[in-house]
């Protein structure tokens, strides 16, 4: 089973977070009290597939024992930022990273082509998603999300308002790729039937 301690130490940039808001002290305490609420959950959900567990015992599961120990202390909405602006925060510094790599001659077109065994691998059935395939097209991906681990996990956890901070975590690593147009019009986490994704190769 995973450990609870290992996945908060690589939560360090929303520990971070909660240093800048709160005392110390005060951090630590909470800190800790979401740790044992993740390895609760962790006990809990010990029989889901190995699969699932790089969506939910990477993001899910400690989002949710943070968030919900934060709650429970300091209320539903200052608790909702102190998770949300990190992750973002962290998402938007992956995308910068991207869009270096994208400025390489060849990267875009290289990276759309990745998106389909890519997406199959790490959000497939066998990762607890369903999907809608599109036909391929040349330069372009697309795929419909029908059945989201993020939103069921989040719900059953009761707190299914932390799903659409995921959604926005695309926006924020795939929005602002030179060479790629990264374009959507619903997520589930936001309350759309499916979370359609297209990336497509701008030539110029």
């Amino acid at each position: 089973m995973t450990d609870a301690a290992a996945v908060m130490n690589k939560m360090i940039h929303i520990k971070d977070e909660l240093d800048h808001h709160l005392p110390k002290k005060e951090s630590d305490v909470l800190w800790k009290k979401a740790e044992e609420k993740l390895d609760q959950m962790l006990k809990q959900y010990a029989s889901i597939p190995k699969e699932y567990r790089i969506h939910t015992d990477s993001r899910i599961f400690p989002a949710a024992s943070v968030y919900l120990t934060l709650k429970e202390h300091l209320g539903k909405d200052e608790a909702y930022r102190m998770v949300e602006e990190p992750i973002l925060k962290r998402a938007e510094s992956i995308g910068k990273k991207l869009a270096v790599l994208m400025r390489i001659p060849g990267v875009p077109g290289l990276f759309v082509k990745m998106w389909d065994p890519l997406t199959r691998k790490l959000f497939g059935e066998k990762n607890g998603f369903q999907n809608v395939f599109y036909p391929k097209q040349k330069d372009e991906f697309r795929m419909d999300i029908i059945s989201c681990p993020y939103v069921r996990y989040f719900k059953e956890l009761g707190c299914p308002e932390l799903t659409k901070i995921y959604c926005t975590c695309d926006d924020k690593v795939y929005g602002r790729l030179p060479g790629l147009r990264f374009q959507r019009n619903e997520t589930i986490g936001r309350g759309g039937e499916r979370c359609d994704f297209c990336i497509r190769r701008i030539r110029r």
